[in-house]
């Protein structure tokens, strides 16, 4: 894989974090809104969204983003 395929894979990469975050933060503000945080899918959502902040909190940390 040469350079300009890595960039391109990595921009893609980041991308699908930065939307699933979105999405993942969108869906917990409608569950909680329905009074539903304690629900079984509310807590899976935390969880992911855990996982993606922490990806995204490791880009900002290698001055990959701001």
């Amino acid at each position: 894989m040469g350079e300009k395929e890595r960039l391109e894979a990595f921009e893609k990469m980041l991308g699908a974090v930065q939307r699933q975050f979105e999405e993942t933060s969108e869906k917990m503000e409608r569950l909680k809104a329905q009074d539903k945080t304690k629900s079984a899918t509310y807590r899976q959502l935390m969880g992911n969204r855990l996982i993606y902040r922490n990806m995204l909190d490791l880009y900002k940390l290698y001055g990959l983003i701001e």
